[in-house]
């Protein structure tokens, strides 16, 4: 089934269940298509159907596809396309193989308190310290949907975090479980859907593709990190795994558990909330809050002393975006849009500066315009660069490169991890994969450099971005002894003020968005124009937005040139919608012509 064909109509001399998969003849080829509805017999000639298949998507699936077609404005075959059909013959039966209680893990009072609040909740976030041992509250929840012949999925926001998970759940679970990801080969993915059809297979971890693997009788969806961004595709259909998730857990009847030590605003505010305060081993955690936007040396003294200890070390360097934000080296500050209290991106082919949600311009300046300190600064430092000087300073020291540019295969990852594992490498170097729940006890000292970047960020979440990503990286270490987290940044008072409590965060952050009309207070949507010819997305934009005009509950936040112009050889525009509730914001959208356009509903990336 092509996944953007269009609905077209054939005979059968039998009758088919909605959703079995078949074979068609189009034009000269055959073609995998799906079974949609029956119709009366049309006028005109009509083909037959080639073949019947042994699949068949489920009532549920196709109602869930249906939702994600509408919802996040892709066609129906792309939608379902994000599903595997369930095998017509195969009558599964439920691993009846019990697991010893003895070999569960066991809960402290707080977890065993905690695993009892959710399992009598539908739908829950599981708000936990990290090191607090959600992990093991996962794993008893597993147990007892196995118990009751009921089959769980597990999300995880990526495969980087794939390895440490698989060992951790086999221990308990052995080939009950499978991890499931994009990575994985033909063969290997064959072969897990025959154990899922055996009945053997009853637990799938994995990123958000797992979502859609055919377990029958689902009793759990965990979404573990559910902040994560990972979780949001950015190609069509952009669903967002999380949400998708919830509106699944209500259709089969499955219980949902999100969980993160830094919940999102949406989620924290949305669900009802279950705590788990203290970490497992409580360690003490000196933090020391620096200045500058380089390698200096504070950071390599503090790397060589640890690694001389025969302890390990993090670095975390944010990810080089393609815009470079003005920051002020005195106080800290990004230069903000006076219009959308978002970073004014750095424009030096036109000499200005440029707001990408409402396209405000202004003369590139020199002086903060918070403290009056001159000069503003732009640099940021790359991985690479990173590890020379660290090399060069700290003799001996092997450096693990910890990115999307180094880590490119499953088996790189695989190695990486077991290399610092084992000891082997002694500091971990990377960009935001290190913020993702990996979990090694010998890592006494984060150093965090670039928060103010990405506080300066032109994104209305900037301030929960930064402060989540100080709280992931430094709960990557002291999870066995004491640990020192070093933080580079010109605003430790934003910072401080946090350190001790995130829902306090929370609380301060939601009460700006609400004052600001974003998410979770409002509906946002963002609008995609590529094309060859620049005049004729130009054109196309303007249109749009002149329909969109029409709609008075929707606002037109800005539209203009896209932050990267052109890609692939093809000019972008972007139009930024928002709308206090949901349905006009759809019922707009619907409106437009979709043909030239891409919609990306509750967008998370604005670049």
């Amino acid at each position: 089934m092509k996944s953007s064909a269009p609905s077209l109509t054939y005979s059968s001399p039998n009758i088919l269940k909605k959703g079995t998969v078949v074979t068609v003849p189009l034009k000269t080829t055959l073609k995998d298509a799906v079974v949609i509805e029956k119709v009366v017999k049309p006028e005109f000639e009509t083909a037959e159907i080639t073949s019947v298949s042994d699949h068949a998507y489920s009532q549920e699936q196709m109602e869930i596809a249906k939702f994600i077609c509408e919802y996040y404005f892709s066609s129906l075959g792309e939608a379902l396309s994000l599903f595997i059909p369930f095998k017509l013959s195969s009558a599964t039966e439920s691993s009846s193989k019990s697991i010893e209680k003895n070999m569960l893990p066991r809960l402290s009072d707080i977890q065993k308190n905690a695993y009892d609040q959710l399992l009598k909740k539908e739908k829950a976030l599981l708000f936990g310290v990290t090191g607090s041992g959600k992990t093991e509250i996962f794993i008893s929840l597993m147990a007892k949907m196995l118990e009751e012949g009921k089959s769980a999925i597990f999300l995880m926001p990526e495969i980087s975090l794939t390895p440490q998970m698989e060992k951790r759940l086999k221990v308990y679970f052995g080939e009950r479980v499978a991890m499931w990801h994009s990575k994985l080969t033909k063969k290997k993915k064959e072969s897990i859907l025959e154990g899922i059809e055996r009945g053997e297979i009853r637990i799938v971890a994995g990123a958000r593709s797992a979502l859609f693997v055919p377990l029958s009788n689902l009793g759990l969806i965990i979404v573990d990190e559910e902040h994560d961004d990972s979780y949001k595709a950015m190609t069509r259909p952009r669903y967002h795994a999380r949400d998708v998730a919830v509106l699944m857990g209500s259709r089969l009847g499955a219980k949902v558990v999100l969980a993160s030590a830094t919940p999102s605003m949406s989620s924290y505010y949305k669900y009802d909330v279950v705590k788990l305060d203290k970490p497992y081993v409580q360690t003490e955690k000196r933090y020391k809050f620096i200045s500058g936007d380089r390698i200096n040396h504070t950071m390599l003294d503090a790397i060589d002393m640890h690694y001389k200890a025969g302890d390990q070390s993090l670095l975390f360097l944010p990810t080089r975006g393609n815009f470079k934000y003005l920051y002020c080296e005195s106080c800290g500050k990004t230069h903000l849009c006076p219009f959308c209290s978002v970073g004014m991106a750095l424009h030096r082919k036109y000499r200005h500066l440029k707001c990408h949600y409402c396209n405000y311009t202004e003369p590139i300046r020199d002086t903060c315009t918070h403290c009056g300190h001159t000069p503003l600064k732009s640099e940021r430092m790359g991985t690479v660069e990173a590890i020379e000087v660290i090399s060069e300073a700290v003799e001996g020291i092997q450096i693990e490169q910890f990115d999307k540019d180094s880590i490119t295969t499953a088996k790189k990852l695989k190695e990486a991890l077991k290399r610092f594992e084992s000891g082997e490498s002694q500091l971990l170097l990377g960009t935001q994969m290190l913020s993702k729940g990996h979990d090694y006890a010998n890592i006494t000292l984060s150093i965090i450099m670039g928060l103010d970047y990405i506080l300066g960020l032109a994104d209305y979440r900037a301030r929960e971005r930064a402060t989540s990503l100080l709280f992931q990286i430094a709960g990557r270490s002291g999870r066995a002894k004491a640990a020192q987290i070093i933080v580079q940044t010109g605003d430790p008072e934003f910072f401080q003020t946090y350190l001790a409590d995130y829902e306090l965060f929370i609380k301060d952050e939601l009460a700006f968005l609400e004052m600001a009309e974003y998410p979770p207070f409002a509906s946002l949507a963002r609008i995609l124009i590529a094309h060859k010819d620049e005049t004729k997305a130009s054109k196309i934009t303007l249109d749009t937005v002149t329909k969109l005009k029409a709609f008075e509950e929707v606002e037109i936040v800005g539209h203009g040139k896209a932050p990267v112009e052109k890609i692939a050889n093809k000019f972008r525009f972007h139009i930024l919608l928002r709308s206090k509730h949901r349905v006009p914001l759809l019922k707009a959208l619907h409106s437009v012509d979709r043909r030239e356009i891409e919609i990306d509903f509750d967008p998370v990336e604005f670049s």
